[in-house]
C-alpha cells in the first residue's frame, strides 16, 4: 500500500510538471492564434474543478452563475479538458449557424469507452459519412411522417396499457411512483418499434433484465468521473465508473444479441414475412450500403449498439419530461385544472384521447413546451467537440475543445423570458412564441443543427398523448397528505435532468 501511495504522489508531481510546461506552450500558442473566451482563473493541474466540486448547486446551475460574471461564451478548464460553455440564445445562434460543422464532433467520456466501440451510435459517433448514413436511415425508417403515421396504433396501445396499469394501481387507493409508469410505457414502446413486442411484462424475464441493465448503465454513465478530467487516472478508473458502466452495457448487449439471433433465425425460415409490419430490427438487418461511404451491411455489434442506444436515450428523456410535467402541474393546481378542463371539453365522455385530438389541445401542448423550457432533459445537450480550431464570436476555439450549450440557462434567461422561473404555459399560446424544432435559439431543448435529436417528431406526438391520457383518465391527488406548496422541486443530475424525489400521487379514476 505504501508503494502505491508513493507511486501516486510521484505521478501527481510529474503530472503537475507536465501541466506547467503544457500551460506555457498553450499560453504562447493562444497569443499567436487569439485568446480563448473569458472565464475564471484556473488552478494548476485541476483547473476549475474545485470551483465546481465545492459548489452547492448542480453543474448547469453553477455554470449559469459563472456566465453572469464571465459572459455567455465562457472558458472553463476542467482538469486537462478545455471546455467552452454557451449560455445565451445569441451565442447559440452563432454557434449553430456559423460553426455547426466544425463543432459537430463528440466528446467521448471514459464511461463510454470499451472494446465494443461506438461505430453504430447516433449519439457518440464522430460526425462523418457513416454517421450521416445511420442518421438518414434512422429518420427515414423511424422518425419521418410515413413511419410515424404507421406506428400510431403501437403508440396508442402502449399508452392505453400504461393507463390500465395505473387504473389497476388506483384500486389500492395508495400513491404511485408516476415516473415508473412513464418509464415502463416508453420502454415497451421502444421494444415494439424495434422488436415488435413488449419487453416488460410478467412473462418476460429477459425484458426485465434488459430494463435493469439499461437503467444501471445510464445511471453510472451520468456520474461525474474524475478520470475524464485527469487523464493520468483513466487507467486506474478510481471511481469504478467505466468498469461498472461497461459491465451493464455488456449484459444489455448480450440480451439484445439474443433477440437479434432469434430474428435472424426467423428470417432464414421465412416466418418474418408473416408480420404485419417491418420493425426497425428488420430495417437494420436488411440494409445494404454502397461499401464506400456507407456500410455494406451492419454487423451484429453495430446493431446491438443502435438498439441499446435507442432504449437508453428514448426512455430516460421521455420519463424525465413527463415526470417534470406532472410535478409542475401538481405544484400548480390551477394549471392542472385548466389543462384537464380543456381535455374534457374536447374529448367526449367515454372516449379516450387520440393523436388526431392533439391539434385541438393547444394548452396541453403548451404545458409540454413550458416543461421543456424549465426542465430540458439534457441541460447541456450532448457535449459537442471542436473537430478543428475555429473562431466563435471573435474568440479562438482550439481543436478538441468540449462545447457545452447550457440550454437550461438559455430557457431561464430573463432577457428572453418574462418571469422565467414561473411555470406559465400561457406564454406558448401565442403562435409567434418559439418552438423546439431547432430554429428558435432561445428554446432548443433538443438541440439544433446537424446533431439535433432525430426523435423530435416522435416526441412531439408521444409527450402530449401520454400526458393528456393520464390527465384525462384520472384526477390526481398528492400522496401522504402533501400540499402542492410543500412539494420538493429540486433536481437530480444524471444522464438526464430528473427530479430529486420521485413524484408520488394518487390517481382517482374519472367516472
Amino acid at each position: 500500500m505504501d508503494y502505491e501511495i508513493v507511486g501516486l504522489v510521484l505521478a501527481l508531481l510529474l503530472w503537475a510538471a507536465a501541466w506547467a510546461v503544457l500551460a506555457e506552450r498553450r499560453r504562447r500558442l493562444q497569443e499567436e492564434l487569439g485568446r480563448l473566451p473569458p472565464g475564471p482563473q484556473p488552478w494548476p493541474v485541476v483547473g476549475n474543478l474545485f470551483q465546481l466540486v465545492g459548489a452547492a448547486s448542480a453543474p448547469h446551475q453553477s455554470f449559469a452563475k459563472l456566465a453572469k460574471k464571465h459572459g455567455p461564451v465562457m472558458t472553463l478548464h476542467l482538469g486537462s479538458m478545455t471546455t467552452v460553455v454557451i449560455s445565451s440564445s445569441a451565442a447559440a445562434r452563432v454557434m449553430f449557424k456559423n460553426q455547426d460543422v466544425v463543432l459537430a464532433g463528440r466528446k467521448i467520456y471514459e464511461s463510454m469507452k470499451s472494446e465494443i466501440g461506438n461505430d453504430g451510435s447516433l449519439i457518440t459517433a464522430q460526425y462523418g459519412p457513416r454517421w450521416r448514413t445511420l442518421r438518414r436511415l434512422c429518420i427515414a425508417e423511424f422518425f419521418s411522417a410515413a413511419p410515424l403515421d404507421a406506428m400510431r396504433g403501437v403508440r396508442a396501445k402502449c399508452v392505453d396499457q400504461m393507463v390500465q396499469y395505473m387504473r389497476d394501481a388506483a384500486a389500492t387507493g395508495l400513491g404511485i411512483d408516476v415516473g415508473k409508469f412513464f418509464f415502463l410505457m416508453a420502454f415497451n414502446l421502444i421494444g415494439n418499434l424495434i422488436f415488435s413486442k413488449d419487453l416488460l411484462d410478467p412473462e418476460s424475464e429477459r425484458g426485465s433484465k434488459f430494463f435493469y441493465h439499461a437503467g444501471k448503465a445510464t445511471e453510472f454513465a451520468g456520474k461525474p468521473n474524475v478520470a475524464d478530467f485527469l487523464p493520468m487516472l483513466k487507467w486506474v478508473d478510481p471511481q469504478g465508473i467505466r468498469r461498472r458502466t461497461q459491465f451493464h452495457v455488456k449484459r444489455g448487449f448480450d440480451i439484445a444479441g439474443e433477440f437479434l439471433k432469434e430474428r435472424m433465425k426467423e428470417m432464414e425460415k421465412g416466418s418474418f414475412v408473416e408480420k404485419k409490419r417491418r420493425d426497425y430490427l428488420d430495417v437494420l438487418l436488411e440494409y445494404q450500403g454502397d461499401g464506400v461511404e456507407e456500410h455494406t451491411a451492419f454487423s451484429s455489434t453495430t446493431i446491438n449498439i443502435i438498439v441499446f442506444e435507442m432504449f437508453t436515450a428514448g426512455t430516460d428523456t421521455t420519463t424525465s419530461t413527463l415526470e417534470w410535467a406532472m410535478a409542475e402541474l401538481l405544484h400548480n393546481p390551477h394549471t392542472l385544472h385548466k389543462v384537464q378542463a380543456e381535455l374534457r371539453t374536447v374529448i367526449r365522455p367515454g372516449k379516450i384521447l387520440e393523436e388526431d385530438n392533439l391539434e385541438h389541445l393547444p394548452y396541453l401542448k403548451a404545458v409540454i413546451k413550458e416543461t421543456l423550457r424549465l426542465h430540458p432533459p439534457l441541460p447541456f445537450l450532448v457535449p459537442h467537440m471542436a473537430m478543428d480550431s475555429c473562431k466563435l464570436l471573435g474568440f479562438h476555439i482550439p481543436q478538441e475543445t468540449q462545447i457545452l450549450v447550457n440550454v437550461w440557462a438559455i430557457g431561464r434567461d430573463p432577457k428572453t423570458w418574462k418571469d422565467p422561473l414561473e411555470f406559465r404555459p400561457e406564454r406558448f399560446l401565442d403562435p409567434d412564441t418559439a418552438d423546439y424544432k431547432g430554429h428558435h435559439f432561445e428554446f432548443i431543448p433538443f438541440g439544433s443543427g446537424r446533431r439535433i435529436c432525430p426523435a423530435v417528431p416522435l416526441a412531439s406526438r408521444l409527450l402530449p398523448l401520454t400526458l393528456g391520457s393520464v390527465l384525462h383518465a384520472f384526477d390526481w391527488v398528492l400522496a401522504d397528505g402533501l400540499k402542492p406548496a410543500e412539494m420538493d422541486m429540486r433536481e437530480r443530475m444524471g444522464i438526464t435532468l430528473r427530479k430529486a424525489l420521485p413524484v408520488k400521487a394518487i390517481p382517482v379514476p374519472c367516472v
